[in-house]
């Protein structure tokens, strides 16, 4: 069986590895529950006093979400989709323990997102970010609140409507990169700030992150309840599916090209 997170314990920090390589860590499922699993265990832990969340390979923290498994879904399976989501991002921001984000390349889409919502995020010069969903026939809705607590709505717009990405420098200079380090001090950079945080007091840092939650909640429902409507309606047009289907074509299309060349 496929493992599609791997994890690890450093000393006071755990590491969590989403473990797709082969397509970019996208996200399906199944990953989505193993990684839900494996942050309420960390966090159940109490020698673990921080996390690190990165992604296998030298490529992408994530893609975003698998085109592969969304392009069949129905407006029913659209919304257990978004609980899926709703399950996954209630678990990081409940969490008592801060989580730093490892940017080891591209973090797109709802991976942008999971990114945004760790407390701290790491990254290199060949680290991108940005939110393309709408590109491949995704209606953003959770993405669009996400940022907009980090960046302003001005930006948000450009960001979701465009679906372009930002390179390592427009994400230090709009704040939503916290640290840029050297690639191969990755992961040295992102354990040793992992460590600064696991040395404060517990139940300080617990009640924080829980005041950060707690302020930021009511929207963050609003922006769940919205999700499940709005995509809804989205799939029953069949117009993701159909996009979808087209993107991958595309992509699929532009790897044949470049491997005849």
């Amino acid at each position: 069986m496929a493992e599609f997170i791997l994890k690890e314990i450093v000393g006071p920090v755990g590491i969590i590895t989403l473990n797709r390589p082969e397509v970019l860590n996208a996200w399906n499922a199944p990953m989505r529950t193993d990684l839900v699993a494996t942050l309420q265990a960390m966090d159940a832990d109490d020698a673990i006093r921080a996390i690190v969340l990165t992604g296998a390979g030298d490529r992408a923290f994530g893609a975003g979400q698998d085109l592969n498994e969304t392009k069949t879904f129905d407006a029913d399976r659209a919304e257990a989709w978004m609980a899926e989501w709703d399950a996954l991002y209630s678990t990081i921001r409940g969490l008592s323990k801060p989580i730093v984000a490892a940017l080891n390349g591209v973090a797109a889409g709802s991976a942008f997102q999971v990114a945004l919502l760790c407390d701290l995020r790491v990254g290199h010069e060949g680290t991108t970010m940005g939110q393309p969903e709408l590109k491949s026939g995704i209606a953003s809705v959770t993405g669009p609140w996400i940022m907009r607590e980090h960046i302003g709505l001005a930006r948000t717009i450009d960001l979701t409507l465009t679906g372009r990405m930002m390179d390592a420098q427009e994400c230090m200079a709009v704040g939503v990169l916290s640290r840029l380090v050297p690639k191969d001090k990755l992961m040295e950079e992102t354990i040793a700030l992992a460590n600064e945080l696991a040395k404060m007091p517990p139940n300080a840092m617990r009640l924080t992150r829980q005041r950060f939650r707690e302020v930021t909640e009511p929207l963050f429902r609003d922006t769940l309840a919205a999700g499940v409507r709005i995509q809804r309606e989205a799939y029953a047009t069949g117009e993701p599916g159909r996009m979808m289907e087209q993107f991958l074509a595309e992509r699929a299309a532009r790897k044949a090209a470049r491997g005849a060349a």
